[in-house]
């Protein structure tokens, strides 16, 4: 049996299939425009958007399990419905499911109302699920990095609670372990949740110190207020889109994204390996 992969395009979604070659899985993507992806060799393509419902039931002919990675969009929680429903009707149950970060407490921020609503349908219907709960994305630092290095100010208002920021690359692989894990068992297993967080939980002046020692000159916190962050992404991004952006940051400031006792351990201990630090990804990011 084969385990379809969305959003196989994506900064996680990626990763996800590379791990699951690795790992000798047999793997399907669904992808709106197959020519603009590079897949490994041996990875079946399903043209389709995921709420192409003709589309969405070929591609999920002779599939036994799902990651579903839903961008966000205006019809998010459309698309992630539909597909667990025609998932539902092909008699697929097994599914790990990429949902954010306290999806059940950030209640006014769309994107994570959506995936919470998408976790109940997950209980709900009983299907055999692991959630995955990033954080905030490492990988976001691609977007400031002009701003950081050529007018030395960290941007982004993360705030003085604390982030633990996760790497792409570290939620993919505990994504390809727990689809595996899914795939290969004898029976159903029961829903899980696991938080997906970095080694490190960081504060916006923290992060600003961590750009200023690699650099060798002085970065400083843009701080707290959202609002020239929400103007700043309404520059390239649809106004709605830049809203929201600016709700998820008062969340950061407010309440921070901070581990639940245990979190990092629980990861390293899935990856048999240390999480990737803010540090190593900014070094990186600097020497490309």
């Amino acid at each position: 049996m084969t385990i379809l992969v969305t959003g196989a395009t994506g900064r996680v979604g990626r990763h996800v299939v590379d791990q699951l070659v690795k790992r000798g899985a047999d793997v399907r993507v669904l992808t709106r425009d197959p020519s603009k992806a590079a897949f490994p060799a041996g990875v079946e393509v399903a043209q389709g958007a995921m709420l192409d419902i003709d589309a969405l039931r070929a591609a999920f002919h002779g599939i036994r399990t799902l990651f579903l990675l839903n961008a966000v969009t205006g019809d998010e929680f459309t698309q992630a419905l539909v597909t667990l429903n025609i998932a539902r009707e092909a008699g697929v149950e097994r599914v790990v499911y990429q949902s954010v970060f306290e999806a059940d407490r950030a209640v006014n921020v769309p994107h994570f109302a959506v995936k919470f609503g998408a976790e109940r349908m997950l209980d709900q219907m009983g299907f055999s699920a692991t959630i995955l709960r990033p954080s905030y994305f490492i990988d976001n630092e691609l977007m400031i990095k002009d701003v950081i290095t050529g007018h030395g100010v960290y941007p982004m208002p993360i705030g003085s609670k604390g982030v633990a920021m996760v790497d792409a690359r570290d939620i993919a692989e505990v994504a390809a372990i727990e689809l595996i894990r899914r795939d290969r068992a004898p029976g159903k297993l029961p829903v899980d949740i696991i938080n997906l967080v970095g080694p490190d939980t960081l504060t916006g002046p923290q992060v600003a110190a961590i750009w200023s020692d690699l650099l060798g000159r002085t970065v400083v916190y843009g701080g707290d207020d959202p609002s020239g962050f929400e103007q700043t992404m309404a520059s390239f991004m649809p106004k709605w889109t830049a809203y929201e952006m600016r709700l998820m940051a008062e969340r950061y400031v407010s309440d921070g994204m901070i581990p639940e006792a245990g979190d990092v351990e629980r990861l390293t201990g899935l990856l048999c390996r240390p999480l990737h630090s803010y540090r190593s990804f900014a070094a990186a990011l600097i020497a490309a």
